[in-house]
């Protein structure tokens, strides 16, 4: 039994694949994740989808465990962190999207997923006492929220199922948004294994959305093909696969270069959206996309550039 250095596991030989090539595959899988969810849709409820997605996702990660030696962690209070976390990062936003795709599309779904970034900034500053707003993350953040309001068409009128979805969506985005500053100020920096602790949450989201899911849908009463099909893989792909893949180019290129994977999810499901379900894109569509990413490299590059002060800094006060 195999593990990394700093904890992360090995799995089906992944990372023994260069990581440029692992970079795409997690791309890829989560690019089409929107697409998969939107066939999910088809012949299930959008609960349904959701808590199938966790069920073949949880799967995965327990064959991790079992086969690799990674523990899940102890004790009450990391268990309740983990539970809030997998409803913030995983039960909420899955069903959020999936309810979403019902009136809008896979493309504008994917759209709406990179507007995470956005949400996080703010929702960071007021519970991580160490971030501070500056004038550069505050004008990225403003260009960002035109290009929202650009994709959104604002000035056709707030009426119609599409809107709905569209605000659902951003729902899911923003409770990514909410659980990432969560994670790092309740999970990040303990002794536990960080994959254990994914398990855990996968662990209890699968079980959160076990319990609302017959309140909300019931039974399913038949089993189509090709909506359970999109179901297998958006769990043992987007849910399994991809946390591996994440893990893993983390441990290889940091933190930094692994998130800017958000960018060609977003080019690999508006693509999937146009040429395998043949949606339609307005032209402001990709527009506001365009704006929305000049936002968040601008409110993103003063993060990254107080980043490195602060390890000069940590540097400086070793050396002295």
């Amino acid at each position: 039994m195999s593990r990394t250095a700093v904890g992360v596991p090995t799995i089906f030989g992944i990372s023994r694949v260069p990581w440029q090539i692992r970079f795409v595959m997690l791309g890829c899988i989560w690019g089409m994740s929107f697409l998969l969810i939107k066939v999910g849709d088809e012949g299930f409820a959008p609960v349904q989808v959701s808590l199938g997605r966790m069920v073949f996702g949880t799967m995965i990660l327990l064959l991790v465990l079992l086969t690799q030696g990674v523990k899940l962690p102890k004790g009450g209070l990391v268990w309740f962190h983990v539970a809030i976390a997998a409803i913030l990062l995983n039960s909420l936003p899955y069903s959020l999207f999936a309810y979403g795709e019902l009136h809008t599309t896979s493309v504008l779904a994917g759209i709406f997923n990179a507007t995470v970034p956005l949400f996080t900034v703010p929702i960071a500053l007021l519970m991580l006492p160490n971030e501070r707003l500056s004038g550069q993350r505050l004008t990225g953040l403003i260009i960002g929220f035109i290009g929202v309001l650009v994709v959104l068409g604002i000035w056709r009128g707030a009426a119609g199922g599409e809107l709905v979805g569209d605000l659902l969506c951003l729902g899911a985005a923003a409770s990514y948004a909410l659980g990432f500053p969560y994670t790092r100020k309740y999970l990040t920096g303990r002794s536990d294994s960080m994959f254990g602790l994914v398990a855990a949450q996968l662990m209890s989201g699968t079980l959160e959305l076990a319990i609302v899911a017959p309140f909300l849908s019931g039974v399913p009463t038949t089993l189509p093909v090709k909506s359970l099909g999109s179901i297998l893989l958006l769990g043992t792909l987007g849910t399994g696969i991809a946390y591996v893949l994440q893990f893993g180019l983390i441990r290889d290129v940091g933190a930094t270069a692994a998130s800017t994977v958000a960018y060609l999810i977003l080019l690999i499901a508006v693509a999937a959206g146009i040429l395998v379900l043949h949606e339609p894109l307005a032209w402001y569509q990709p527009l506001g996309a365009v704006v929305v990413i000049l936002g968040i490299v601008r409110s993103q590059g003063m993060m990254l550039d107080m980043q490195r002060l602060r390890m000069v800094k940590l540097l400086v006060q070793r050396r002295q």
